[in-house]
């Protein structure tokens, strides 16, 4: 398998892990009248702030939903990484990083503070990543060594 594969699993996954959290809107999987009577205050108290005028509750669902938004993209943007990786592996190297160092604190985050779905879907993601950036890299050590064989033309 190449890199570009593993970069289409970890947008699929990413894709996934997207529809998991908008499906969890509102994002409160408690019910107990403890954890109720917290979401009501959450509602209730309003305050303002940097012109904003809102409550808790609509900071807690605004960034759920900001959140579902940024997985979408970065769904999207893995998939074209995917593609451009079918040409020139080594140069996605970079942006596979990057999302690789996120979704690794993605899922410390989601270890600390959340529980297992995010852990395991972040995680997944993670992986699909790590295996996308050590294949790039051997496609850059076999480009090293094809060229290295090759014959210097003789210059006139």
């Amino acid at each position: 398998m190449k890199a570009f594969h593993f970069l289409r699993s970890a947008s699929v996954l990413t894709l996934l892990y997207c529809a998991g959290h908008t499906i969890g809107m509102p994002w409160t999987p408690y019910t107990d009248p403890e954890a109720t009577s917290v979401l009501e205050a959450m509602k209730s108290h309003s305050f303002e702030a940097e012109g904003f005028k809102g409550t808790y509750w609509d900071l807690y669902f605004g960034f759920g939903l900001i959140i579902s938004v940024y997985l979408l993209v970065q769904a999207a943007v893995l998939w074209q990484v995917g593609s451009f990786a079918k040409t020139d592996a080594v140069r996605v190297r970079p942006i596979v990083v990057s999302f690789l160092i996120a979704f690794v604190i993605d899922a410390a985050l989601s270890w600390k503070y959340f529980f297992a779905v995010p852990v395991v879907m972040a995680s997944l993601i993670a992986i699909c990543l790590a295996i996308a950036l050590v294949l790039a890299g051997r496609t850059q050590a076999a480009r090293r060594s094809d060229s290295s064989n090759k014959p210097v033309p003789a210059s006139i």
